[in-house]
């Protein structure tokens, strides 16, 4: 069974493109959000496996939402995308299984879900 993954960015051009480089054979992008608010309720409705965020978004913050979302779903994995290094330490900290840097997305998304997915965190020797 392919692994559901849902994006949530307040950019739609961002998950369009988080999306074309995800979804194959072995991926499956199960749905997309744009705020906080609305990545919670799809993970309620769509019960994915990994969830993508942006870590700055109007409204609720990507760590807020990453938070809400451990409590209704608590094995669903998390990854956050940002562009400040001390945001991703933030994350880090704060529960996150990955965090991503959106300059360097192309070459690390995928292979931090890869990662992810199967089991590991990206701290151990990556």
């Amino acid at each position: 069974m392919r692994p559901r993954i849902l994006l949530v960015d307040d950019h739609q051009i961002v998950r369009k493109a988080i999306k074309q480089l995800l979804e194959g054979p072995t991926r499956d992008v199960c749905g997309e959000a744009s705020t906080g608010e609305e990545a919670i309720q799809k993970v309620q409705e769509l019960k994915p496996d990994l969830v993508v965020m942006d870590y700055l978004m109007p409204g609720m913050s990507g760590l807020e939402t990453m938070k809400k979302i451990r409590e209704i779903a608590p094995d669903t994995k998390i990854v956050i995308l940002t562009m400040d290094d001390a945001a991703m330490e933030e994350a880090s900290k704060a529960g996150a299984d990955g965090c991503v840097h959106k300059a360097s997305i192309v070459e690390e998304l995928f292979q931090a879900i890869t990662r992810i997915l199967l089991g590991r965190k990206l701290s151990d020797g990556w």
